[in-house]
């Protein structure tokens, strides 16, 4: 039998040339990649009625215009300390994001900002150890006494000849840009002057003096600092680095563009360091003026003690090397405000009757102190049981509250860590440290939801980025830490100068990979710039419009780039 041939109708052939025109014009719009994950990040503390008002116009805006997954920062992870007005929140943000049909995906589990952790014990952040410490006791009481006390010489400012400081090892440009101000002044009859920063460069204004330490101490700085229209805001720094140039205290101040006289209190470790350069300025500064006086430095003892398994504190006889106990031959050492700043009273060691220390008796004191760095930032002990157990609770909490399918860990930039006993006593590298962690963290997810994919930020598994060594107050290397986690991890890369390499660098691992976008910009250069790096990416799979700013401006016309109805370019 011949075959036949079959010839479409005209009603079909039109129809074909439709569906071609339509793909084709699809196409021409999208110029790459359909994303399924196309998510808005959104942060709210839920104490307030207002933040659920908030969540509901994101997510309106973002259901209309093709989004699909709201990343919730929230404190989902410390459900168990929550107040019941908390939970009648979450569950209307839960009926809302179900009407508009977008994921709630809990950002959970961080090490870095260990806030969550630290609100069930706060002896639970990483410990930073200080050494043999000198105490000597008098009255029943035993007090820090520097072995060699730390000298700020002309601290104060008062002598000078002409513009130019004695005892400092530089202040920029004297009398351009630095000035002895015998008019303004805090104490004493002078104060340095900064002002005309803005006509140079690199807008720097500092004073800088170099000063000797003991290795492993803790240390606390202050000084006096008074601003007047200082600008960029937030920019005057105190920074003490290393001969080698490692920051052993970052710490921002927050000293506003315009205030009085108002002490600045910082504290930092000297590490394995026997000098330091302290330096008091602005980097980049743009206009306006300020001065600084009283700069001192201090060796302080049991500020911020740190009281866990991992951080043992030892307090021992400098003459017989006997190491005394506590609760028999002191009392329990505590810090009772354990804030992690500079700005209380340490800790007492206080003779219990018929204790074996004597007035007199020099005493060589070893414990480890936790430290907030930048705005508050306290990094949690990843060694420590305690930490999984607290996590593996809210996780059986959020199950049951969310029922979420997607979780993301919140592991980014943990700038502390590998120091205390508890992490030395594991032989591991912080690499292999950070890879367990995150590999307990997902089975602890797994345990109540076997079929959970769970994402992570990028920079602690990235060399391109914080997977390095010398980072922050780390004692140790995240290097080869991607080689310790589990492999159906989807990587959330937010580097965006780095973009390609970190894009190119996970893939070739297998990972499935997510752009965190955007951040706060005016404009969408940069979620175009990660769509562009993402097209070329195999395993990439989403996008998310990241604010830190609750800017939201542009989260509309975001979802119109993102689903390929706006042009990329």
């Amino acid at each position: 039998m011949k075959a036949m041939k079959w010839f479409p109708s005209r009603r079909a052939a039109h129809l074909a040339q439709q569906v071609i025109w339509f793909l084709a014009f699809s196409v021409s719009l999208c110029e790459g990649k359909d994303y399924p994950y196309r998510w808005v990040y959104v942060s709210r503390s839920l104490r307030s009625d207002n933040d659920v008002v908030d969540i509901k116009s994101i997510v309106k805006t973002a259901s209309e215009h093709g989004l699909n997954g709201m990343v919730l920062a929230a404190g989902l992870d410390r459900l168990d300390l929550a107040p019941p007005d908390y939970f009648r929140r979450l569950d209307e943000v839960k009926r809302i994001c179900k009407e508009r049909s977008i994921e709630i995906i809990p950002i959970v589990f961080s090490v870095g900002y260990g806030g969550s952790v630290l609100s069930h014990d706060r002896n639970l952040a990483a410990g930073i150890p200080v050494k043999d410490a000198l105490f000597i006791v008098e009255n029943r009481k035993a007090h820090l006494i520097a072995d060699s006390p730390v000298r700020v010489v002309n601290g104060g400012f008062e002598e000078y000849d002409g513009n130019r400081l004695i005892g400092y090892r530089f202040h920029d440009k004297p009398g351009e840009v630095s000035f002895i101000d015998n008019d303004v002044f805090k104490s004493g009859e002078a104060a340095l002057r900064f002002e005309n920063f803005g006509t140079y460069e690199h807008g720097h204004a500092r004073v800088m003096q170099e000063v000797k330490v003991h290795p492993h101490r803790c240390y606390r700085l202050n000084c006096w600092v008074k601003t007047k229209q200082l600008e960029p805001g937030g920019c005057f720094r105190i920074q003490v680095l290393s001969p080698d140039g490692r920051n052993l205290a970052p710490w921002d101040p927050r000293v506003p563009s315009t205030t009085d006289w108002r002490k600045v209190v910082m504290g930092f470790n000297s590490l394995n360091y026997d000098r330091v350069r302290v330096y008091v300025g602005v980097w980049g500064g743009k206009s306006g003026r300020f001065w600084v006086d009283e700069l001192k430095v201090e060796e302080v003892g049991l500020l911020n003690v740190l009281r866990r398994r991992g951080t043992p504190v030892t307090v021992r006889s400098e003459k017989t090397g006997v190491t005394y106990e506590e609760s028999r031959d002191y009392a329990a050492i505590k810090d009772r405000k354990l804030n992690f700043r500079f700005d209380h009273n340490p800790a007492m060691i206080e003779m219990l009757p018929g204790s074996r220390i004597k007035n007199g008796e020099r005493l060589r004191v070893s414990y480890y102190h936790g430290m907030a760095i930048n705005r508050g930032q306290v990094t949690v002990c990843m060694s420590e049981p305690k930490v999984y157990e607290i996590w593996r609770k809210q996780a059986e909490l959020m199950h049951e509250r969310l029922a979420p399918s997607k979780y993301l860990l919140s592991m980014d930039e943990i700038r502390a860590g590998g120091a205390c006993e508890a992490c030395r006593k594991r032989t591991m590298t912080m690499g292999q440290i950070l890879g367990d962690c995150i590999t307990k963290q997902v089975k602890i997810i797994r345990n109540v939801n076997p079929n959970a994919e769970v994402l992570i930020w990028s920079d602690m598994l990235d060399p391109n980025h914080n997977a390095h060594d010398n980072y922050y107050l780390v004692d140790g290397d995240f290097t080869n830490s991607w080689n310790y986690v589990p492999k159906d991890l989807i990587i959330v890369c937010w580097y965006y100068r780095k973009r390609n390499e970190s894009l190119k660098f996970f893939s070739s691992l297998d990972f499935r990979t997510l752009a965190g976008a955007y951040y706060d910009g005016d404009t969408l250069d940069n979620p175009r710039g990660w769509l562009e790096a993402l097209d070329q990416t195999p395993k990439a799979c989403g996008i998310m419009y990241t604010t830190w700013r609750n800017k939201y401006e542009l989260l509309a016309p975001f979802g119109v780039l993102v689903t390929g109805q706006g042009n990329r370019k």
